[in-house]
């Protein structure tokens, strides 16, 4: 229970920071421009992160490949940019995928591409909780 105290922390200070650049930039760029803002705006959180990281992809146990996250947060928040107009199911489905191939439980995908900084919490499928929650 207070690992989820902690990780809820967490994720709060992540969205702060993207709300932060999306004020600042609005919508219209390409994805790697919220890429690096969103970097600078958790260094200056004291945030610790690692930006594409290139983690390995997993099926019965063999290797079959790498994937490079977004971010991933603290060593157990991965988090997900989209600059796109509108989210899609398969955009939420491959966070899904992407917290099970990397063995995490929680995850955020944040759209900077819509009018409003578009938020959602994923959750390792494998919990008891439901895998989504919009913010």
């Amino acid at each position: 229970m207070e690992n989820e105290k902690i990780d809820d922390a967490l994720t709060y200070r992540i969205i702060g920071c993207a709300m932060k650049v999306h004020a600042t930039l609005g919508n219209g760029f390409q994805e790697v421009i919220y890429q690096r803002a969103l970097a600078i705006e958790m260094r200056k959180n004291e945030l610790h992160f690692a930006r594409e990281l290139e983690m390995p992809l997993y099926y019965d146990s063999m290797r079959i490949g790498t994937r490079r996250v977004d971010f991933l947060v603290e060593k157990s928040i991965m988090v997900e940019l989209k600059a796109v107009k509108i989210l899609e199911d398969v955009h939420l489905a491959q966070g899904l995928n992407y917290l099970v191939a990397y063995k995490l439980d929680k995850g955020l995908l944040l759209n900077f591409g819509a009018r409003s900084l578009e938020i959602k919490r994923l959750r390792h499928p494998k919990n008891k909780m439901p895998n989504t929650i919009s913010s």
